[in-house]
C-alpha cells in the first residue's frame, strides 16, 4: 500500500510515517491538501498530514480542507515529539556563528524563539513551507552561508551537519498526524494501540439561540464523556459563523456518543462525524 505525507523527505511527518508504516511505499507531496487530494485520485491508499502542535496549536489547513473541501475519514492519529536542531552545510561546520541567514518553517521558527534571539540575533530569518526544505536549500547553497533549522532525519536526508541540537524553548513539544482514507484499514492491529478517540464536527443552530454552545457541551457532561478538545473554526459565510471541532476521549459506542449525537441534532444543530480511531504515541530514538 503507499502512504502519501506532507514532504519533501525529511518532514517530520515523514519521521511519523516511518515509526508506524514500515515497510509500506511511501509517497512525499509538497503541501497538506495536496497529500489529501493523492486519496481521492487514488495515487495513494492512506495520507498522513498533521493536525496540532502542542506549542502553536492546530494547524487551520488540514482542520479546513478536511472539513470542508473534501470527506476522507480519520482512521488514526499518530503523536511524535518534535525535537528542533541547527544544522549547516558541512563545509560551513567550523565557523556557523557566521551564518547570514536562518531557514525554516514557521512554527519551528516559532519554537525556537529564545535560541535565535540568543544565539543568532540580528540573523534574517525566513520561512519557507516545512524544515525539510529549509534543509534542502541549505544543502544546494553552500555559498550562501545559511542554516536550517530541522530534524535528525532532514540532516541524514540531505547531508547537513548538526552544529546546535535541541534548540526549541520548550522541552515538551509534540504534534499529532492524523492518517486518513477511504479504504478498509486496521490501523489499530498496525499501531498496536488501544487508545481510541472520537472526532465530531459540530455547527449551532442557525437561529443564533442563547447558551447553545452550552447545551452542545452538556450533552456530553451529563453523559461522564470526556472532551480532550473544542476548537472553532469560521464556517468562511460570514462573521460570527463558526463550527466546532470537538474531540472526545473515547471509542464510538453504541449508545453514549450515539445518544450525545441524536441530542444535538434535536438542538437544532448540525453533526458529521470526522472519526472514531486509535491513538499511537510514538518516541523518538
Amino acid at each position: 500500500m503507499k502512504v502519501g505525507y506532507l514532504g519533501p523527505k525529511g518532514t517530520f511527518t515523514e519521521l511519523a510515517v516511518k515509526k508506524v508504516f514500515q515497510g509500506f511505499e511511501l509517497k512525499p507531496y509538497q503541501t497538506i491538501p495536496a497529500s489529501m487530494d493523492a486519496i481521492v485520485e487514488k495515487e495513494v491508499d492512506l495520507a498522513v498530514v498533521p493536525i496540532e502542535n502542542a506549542l502553536e496549536g492546530s494547524v487551520n489547513i488540514t482542520l479546513d480542507y478536511l472539513t470542508q473541501v473534501i470527506q476522507i475519514p480519520i482512521i488514526g492519529e499518530i503523536t511524535l515529539p518534535i525535537k528542533q536542531h541547527l544544522m549547516v552545510h558541512p563545509d560551513n561546520k567550523e565557523n556557523w556563528r557566521e551564518v547570514s541567514k536562518v531557514y525554516s518553517h514557521s512554527h519551528a521558527i516559532a519554537q525556537c524563539h529564545k535560541f535565535l534571539h540568543n544565539q543568532l540575533k540580528g540573523v534574517p530569518v525566513d520561512s519557507v513551507s516545512s524544515t525539510a526544505a529549509a534543509a534542502q536549500m541549505v544543502m544546494e547553497q553552500p555559498e550562501l552561508m545559511s542554516a536550517a533549522i530541522a530534524n535528525e532525519l532532514a540532516a541524514k536526508e540531505y547531508g547537513l551537519s548538526i552544529v546546535q541540537r535541541n534548540i526549541h524553548d520548550f522541552d515538551y513539544n509534540h504534534t499529532r498526524f492524523v492518517v486518513l482514507t477511504e479504504e478498509n484499514f486496521d490501523f489499530q492491529t498496525l499501531s498496536g494501540s488501544s487508545h481510541y478517540k472520537t472526532t465530531l464536527m459540530v455547527t449551532l443552530p442557525e437561529d443564533d439561540q442563547a447558551g447553545a454552545l452550552h447545551q452542545v457541551l452538556s450533552a456530553f457532561a451529563w453523559r461522564k464523556l470526556n472532551l480532550s478538545k473544542i476548537e472553532s473554526r469560521p464556517m468562511k459565510t460570514g462573521i460570527g459563523n463558526y463550527f466546532f471541532i470537538i474531540d472526545i476521549e473515547m471509542k464510538l459506542d453504541d449508545v453514549l456518543i450515539p445518544g450525545a449525537i441524536a441530542e444535538l441534532e434535536a438542538l437544532g444543530c448540525g453533526v458529521k462525524l470526522l472519526g472514531s480511531y486509535p491513538a499511537k504515541k510514538v518516541e523518538l530514538d
